[in-house]
């Protein structure tokens, strides 16, 4: 496995080289102390993951994530400073898939990175799966593609797992615990903030009234379930 860490720190790029050492004898790390260097090292070195810090000093983290996110769609994990809940967001919505803050150890940041690597493999699915058609939504399942009204709509691996779920129990009500094991491992069932995250989304991004949701529909406390559009 082919890891590339973007930071600009020498110490958060030996300490992840050292957890990949300790955990993960196989791995491959790369490092780049810019963002410019990291874009290129993605391009030339197709990794498996990317850890990737929110402040480098050529660009932001969120502008190198809207770079990578033009050319690739491997797993990356952003870097961020604790408790610093709208980079959590921001980075969310530009496509991460999951974040690590600060201060981290070494057996936190290899779970985070087994977890993002077990939802971009996905689930296997029958290439006879027939596609789910409703209204304007259509996913079709053994391709990986939605469209809404026609037009394709790039999602997450998270946001395509939990749709994902939720049309196959269309209907029935999905605890968070439930959602959250299923698209992001069991290590995940209790991050109900990080499910909200993915939730606003992925609602907008098919185009669900955020005030009064209709497709995804939130049962208070208790989680979500699929309605079909019409």
């Amino acid at each position: 496995m082919k890891v590339v860490v973007i930071d600009d720190a020498t110490e958060i790029i030996e300490v992840v080289s050292l957890c990949f050492q300790l955990r993960w004898s196989g791995a491959e790390v790369l490092a780049a102390n810019d963002g410019a260097k990291g874009l290129e090292l993605i391009e030339k070195e197709n990794p498996d993951v990317v850890i990737l810090d929110v402040g480098l000093p050529d660009m932001d983290g969120f502008q190198v994530l809207r770079e990578i996110r033009r050319f690739s769609r491997v797993p990356v994990i952003m870097l961020t400073v604790k408790n610093e809940d709208t980079d959590i967001a921001k980075g969310l919505e530009l496509g991460a898939d999951d974040y690590v803050t600060k201060p981290f150890s070494h057996i936190e940041l290899i779970a985070r990175v087994q977890a993002v690597l077990r939802r971009a493999r996905g689930e296997a699915v029958s290439s006879e799966e027939k596609p789910f058609v409703s209204g304007k939504l259509k996913v079709d399942f053994a391709r990986n593609e939605v469209t809404v009204d026609g037009k394709p709509v790039k999602l997450t691996s998270t946001e395509y797992k939990l749709l994902y779920h939720l049309i196959k129990n269309e209907g029935r009500l999905l605890s968070h615990e439930s959602l959250l094991t299923k698209a992001c491992g069991e290590a995940y069932r209790d991050a109900r903030d990080l499910l909200r995250v993915h939730i606003q989304h992925l609602r907008q991004k098919l185009g669900d009234n955020l005030e009064s949701p209709r497709i995804i529909v939130t049962e208070h406390g208790m989680g979500y379930k699929f309605v079909r559009p019409t």
